[in-house]
């Protein structure tokens, strides 16, 4: 099928001009002014912005947690994704604890395999690496094509490794041509203040908060830093959320490192102020949680310095009823927040909307930055001609209205609820299938694919 998508205003990380776009199968083949072709289906995108799809490199789908599961298949959440304009994402396969990489990852294509309706890929979590573990290094780069592995400075005994295994994990996957991704708290201080808080009975949300104090976090970004530039390997800090961290990564370009950075949309527009409600704060426990005002600030600048590179969800959502496991002990409230289906809508609205941004900036940190560093660029990322027809129409002038009443993602809470935004997307093709138009979804599971990823490039 033929689609041939007229008058848009075309905008990439680079680029804003008006133009018709042809796309014949899967793939853009002609991008001009008053292109004379004949498509199948014309869309007149007049009056619309047209972007390449969003790319999540952050999500947690079907995930076991805490003795439950993330509320969110590969089926609700891919789809929930193309709703909100966001065509690709990457997954965390978790390795258990005396396992194989590749137990991990059958175990992960079990649930995601013919039931993604949005296109995927996976990171890998190393979470009990030794020699046995190395050997599978090379296998995931070059014939699975999962070239990131994801590690844990917290959650001793079931997810975090040492320094000791940090290095050695390091300098395998630079051998291979891959990259190092973290999780940087620093996991022994965090075990120490949760304990110390419940001895004391301090048992609310706002001890979740309380017991992951901005140093746990700037102190395991700079350690983090340290090794990845002792190593050589490419390093990549996800979640990013605070002043201190990021002056961390900035002091690490002194001596001309570069360390690739992702923040999420939250981080830049929600405070802890929202643990002072209660139990209700359980709605907004994640790790690491979320900050103060002065952090926003910091992550917007860090932004347009071009310090931040990525701007994603860390989307784990959870039932109102799975949160309150937690209602007695702050400690036992599975951690995570929804928002896949919000980030494209708020990160327009909070940062482009209100002049943080610029619409450029906007693409570059929603999805090219993500496709360059984690192998799929020029294939996804960007609007050019041979790269995979994965666009978004939006209406950047559109009101609307955050809910749970009418989201797509499978919880029953929304961490934006009566949020009013400016900008909404009104069509979404997937490879050049038509996904979602005004509201509806029009592919089934299992139009997902699975993305194979190249080495990784650090050179953006």
């Amino acid at each position: 099928m033929s689609v041939l998508i007229k008058n848009g205003r075309v905008i990439t990380a680079t680029d804003d001009y008006i133009a018709d776009i042809f796309i014949e199968g899967e793939k853009i083949t002609a991008i001009g002014k008053n292109l004379a072709v004949k498509a199948d289906k014309e869309i007149d995108a007049a009056g619309l912005l047209v972007m390449p799809g969003g790319i999540d490199p952050h999500v947690h789908l079907d995930m076991p947690f805490m003795g439950t599961f993330s509320s969110d298949t590969h089926e609700t959440g891919t789809r929930a994704a193309l709703y909100g304009g966001t065509t690709t994402v990457i997954d965390f396969v978790l390795q258990k604890q005396g396992h194989s990489l590749q137990a991990a990852l059958d175990d992960w294509n079990s649930r995601a395999k013919g039931n993604a309706v949005g296109d995927y890929s996976f990171h890998m979590a190393v979470t009990d690496f030794n020699e046995a573990t190395k050997k599978e290094i090379n296998h995931f780069v070059e014939e699975e094509g999962i070239t990131s592995f994801k590690t844990f400075m917290a959650y001793k005994g079931a997810l975090m490794i040492d320094d000791r295994q940090m290095v050695d994990l390091m300098l395998e996957v630079k051998k291979q041509g891959g990259m190092v991704t973290v999780h940087a708290t620093n996991g022994d201080m965090i075990d120490y203040l949760v304990a110390k808080h419940r001895s004391e009975g301090k048992l609310a949300p706002l001890y979740h908060y309380l017991s992951q104090p901005e140093i746990t976090e700037s102190e395991a970004s700079s350690r983090f830093a340290d090794m990845i530039n002792y190593t050589g390997c490419p390093g990549y800090i996800v979640h990013l959320t605070c002043e201190g961290a990021l002056n961390a990564v900035r002091n690490a370009t002194k001596r001309n490192q570069k360390l690739f950075i992702e923040t999420c949309i939250q981080y830049l527009i929600l405070d802890a102020s929202l643990y002072e409600q209660n139990f209700e704060g359980a709605k907004w426990v994640m790790s690491p949680p979320l900050r103060e005002k002065k952090d926003q600030t910091t992550l917007w600048a860090g932004i347009n310095q071009g310090l931040v590179n990525v701007v994603a969800t860390d989307h784990c959502p959870f039932m109102w009823k799975q949160k309150l496991m937690g209602k007695d002990d702050f400690s036992k409230i599975p951690n995570g927040h929804p928002a896949i289906e919000n980030r494209m809508e708020l990160l327009f609205s909070e940062g482009v909307v209100k002049n943080k941004i610029t619409i450029n900036k906007y693409v570059e940190v929603a999805s090219t930055n993500a496709a360059k560093i984690f192998g799929m660029f020029p294939k996804k990322g960007t609007i050019a001609v041979g790269s995979d027809a994965d666009i978004v129409l939006f209406d950047p002038n559109k009101k609307h209205t955050l809910s749970a009443s009418t989201h797509h993602m499978n919880v029953d809470y929304s961490g934006y609820e009566g949020w009013e935004l400016t900008g909404k997307v009104k069509t979404v093709l997937l490879r050049g299938q038509v996904a979602i138009d005004d509201n509806k979804c029009l592919v089934k599971k299992g139009y997902g694919q699975f993305v194979k990823r190249n080495k990784v490039d650090t050179k953006i």
